[in-house]
């Protein structure tokens, strides 16, 4: 049973709004997100809980504007690249459904894919960024990315920039185009269409419907740290066409970018991640133990040649590495531009959802995510 919120004070005389609510072992949590936003770490912020099913933190604390004219509550904030492992359980349904495998080369789904030597790459390679489509190397025009079918044609006509298999790089827009069309050639769905089905609060392309409930992002004092800079570091993050520049934010949420603008509360985000660590989670979501397993499985582990980071993948999720996701070994999720995290823990029978407006220059491991996890397995 949920304990429900009540607004706190702080030192500072400001009072923060809380809504939402927690089991009660679970306070230290809400103390722990109370003492950030004071200190100005964060300003609003969502947090979710489950543990085999049932919530046990349901939190949402802070203000969705700098102004603090509006509390966060049921704020919808971009996630950027959660939405990497929100698509990577959508083609784990599918994976359990049979219509799709994980070793089966991309080409048999979407034939044109084959061109240019792709023919071999495989959807556990493509969604775990060994396919050598980190980025375009040559110039395309940055609307595209807000072209399904154009951006997804100049994916199926471009050389691999590695030969695939032998080499890592993170894909920070490509990735969702790859397995989303995939995804849409096997069911006929686009990634926003499946997730629409499951009635929960994560969204990829959000519409004038859901426009007012979407809050501005504070941006991060300081640009992340990508190492040494390379041409493909650069092609994929700094280039002006790495991602859909010169266009409206509004067209920008609407379009259907599955690497990088899902739209989600963090109670809808920790429900999803539920199917790592679960048989059912209702509906049509019921995955086999067998499934799951081989979806959490290395699929490699190195140097990355686009993030300055050795990174473990499984298929479309982050690994735990060195405490990457937390104190526990068997945790799998991703984080997202700016410090929001999502994470599964099937040794745990947990999932975990992170959601700030406030974005932070961490890549992977913000210390926010980190500092939280630490007390949450304290607590269990």
């Amino acid at each position: 049973m949920l304990t429900s919120l009540e607004p706190t004070t702080l030192p500072s005389g400001d009072t923060v709004p809380l809504s939402g609510g927690m089991a009660h072992r679970f306070r230290p949590l809400l103390d722990q997100v109370v003492q950030s936003i004071d200190e100005g770490a964060d300003l609003g912020l969502g947090l979710s809980v489950i543990i085999d099913g049932e919530p046990v933190v349901d939190l949402r604390a802070g203000w969705r504007d700098r102004k603090k004219a509006d509390a966060f509550d049921d704020t919808l904030v971009c996630v950027y690249s959660c939405g990497k492992a929100i698509l990577g359980t959508l083609i784990m349904v599918a994976v359990e459904k049979g219509q799709l495998d994980y070793d089966t080369p991309v080409a048999t789904y979407w034939p044109e894919f084959a061109a240019h030597g792709k023919e071999a790459i495989t959807l556990a390679d493509a969604l775990s960024h060994q396919g050598g489509l980190a980025a375009f190397t040559e110039e395309i025009d940055p609307a595209l990315w807000l072209d399904w079918d154009g951006l997804c044609a100049a994916l199926a006509d471009m050389a691999p920039l590695w030969p695939p298999g032998t080499d890592q790089g993170y894909h920070p827009q490509t990735v969702g185009y790859i397995g989303g069309e995939v995804l849409r050639r096997v069911t006929g769905k686009t990634v926003g269409e499946h997730l629409r089905a499951l009635g929960l609060d994560v969204h990829c392309g959000v519409g004038e419907a859901l426009r007012p409930r979407t809050g501005p992002m504070m941006k991060p004092p300081a640009a992340p740290d990508l190492g040494d800079l390379t041409p493909l570091k650069g092609a994929a993050f700094l280039s002006k066409w790495s991602s859909a520049a010169g266009v409206s934010r509004e067209a920008w949420a609407a379009a259907e970018i599955p690497a990088s603008n899902m739209h989600a509360t963090a109670h809808g985000l920790a429900t999803i991640m539920q199917a790592y660590t679960t048989e059912r989670l209702g509906g049509d979501m019921t995955i086999s133990e067998h499934v799951r397993a081989t979806a959490m499985a290395e699929r490699t582990c190195r140097e990355d040649l686009v993030l300055p980071f050795t990174l473990s993948w499984g298929t479309g999720v982050m690994r735990n590495r060195e405490g990457q996701l937390g104190p526990s070994a068997t945790a799998i999720g991703h984080y997202g531009f700016g410090g929001a995290c999502v994470l599964a823990d099937p040794a745990h029978r947990l999932s975990f959802a992170f959601v700030p407006n406030k974005m932070s220059p961490a890549l992977v491991a913000d210390p926010r995510v980190t500092g939280l996890l630490e007390t949450l397995y304290d607590l269990l």
